[in-house]
């Protein structure tokens, strides 16, 4: 629910999780919320991250791994290790 003045104004806003757009519900107890650092050109870490969750079901059906790769990948956050 939104105010006036356009803010968010819930008490709860779930979270979906990133492979599925799934919601992840409170009783999720599976599900995790990954935060990926940036780094600069000589591998410091730069303060901003990338934050994404996955759900327990994403999790339970091993889909979490190649997940993150393809999220990271959409995102532009793997470069070519060539």
């Amino acid at each position: 629910m939104q105010n006036v003045q356009k803010k968010i104004v819930d008490l709860y806003v779930p979270r979906k999780c990133a492979a599925s757009n799934r919601i992840i519900t409170a009783k999720d107890h599976a599900s995790v919320q990954i935060s990926i650092a940036q780094v600069d050109a000589e591998g410091r870490v730069t303060g901003e991250t990338t934050t994404f969750a996955l759900s327990g079901f994403t999790r339970t059906k091993g889909l979490s791994d190649s997940a993150v790769n393809q999220i990271c990948e959409e995102k532009g956050l793997l470069n070519d290790l060539k």
